[in-house]
């Protein structure tokens, strides 16, 4: 699972749990002397192919195909996913447009898109990191209280490895009571060093080349 993945899974408070994604039928379903079931198969594969790159549409076109083909369970969950997410995208955008201000639908659609095949963490980030008129203001903004949200903030921020943010945000979610940021904060602090050594090494490299 990649690291957008476990951001979804363990951090986002109001957005629902990950989905796991069933690549193949189950072997209850399956039989290799039946052409049609190794067909549904393939078409269900192909389906997943497409989810892991974010064709959404092209997923779901395969799923119902495989089902087609021939009943199976897997395709009938995979396909309910998609749905699920598409859907909740939708309305989860359709409340913003009437309460534009709404933490937790903001929130919610971050969840969603780090969730989405392939992850879509830019999108997250803009969802809790948004431009309303002429202020800029993020969700923890406007629930500066809120330790999950603050935290929610951190996890996306760190996603896009915006380190620095990402340490100030995990501060404030301890202060506002999240204990686990603690742990969070000393992994950026890690990851910052790390890139910042990676930096000073790449120079000196540079500089050795051009002698």
């Amino acid at each position: 699972m990649s690291f957008l993945g476990r951001v979804a899974a363990r951090s986002l408070r109001l957005g629902a749990a990950r989905l796991r994604i069933l690549p193949t039928q189950r072997v209850s379903e399956v039989s290799l002397n039946d052409p049609t079931e190794r067909e549904a198969q393939k078409l269900l594969e192909s389906g997943t192919q497409k989810l892991e790159v974010g064709d959404m549409e092209g997923a779901m076109a395969d799923y119902r195909q495989s089902i087609q083909v021939h009943k199976n369970a897997s395709a009938y969950y995979n396909l309910g996913i998609c749905q699920y997410q598409e859907r909740a995208i939708k309305s989860w955008k359709e409340a913003l447009t009437i309460a534009p201000d709404s933490p937790d639908a903001h929130t919610n659609l971050a969840s969603a898109y780090i969730m989405s095949k392939p992850p879509q963490g830019e999108l997250a980030l803009y969802h809790l990191k948004y431009v309303s008129g002429a202020n800029f203001r993020t969700a923890a903004e406007l629930s500066p209280d809120d330790g999950e949200i603050q935290f929610n903030l951190a996890t996306v921020l760190e996603a896009c490895e915006q380190l620095e943010e990402a340490i100030h945000a995990y501060k404030k979610a301890k202060e506002n009571g999240i204990d686990r940021a603690d742990q969070n904060v000393r992994n950026c602090m890690a990851k910052l060093m790390a890139a910042r050594v990676d930096i000073e090494r790449q120079e000196r490299e540079l500089k050795e080349n051009q002698k």
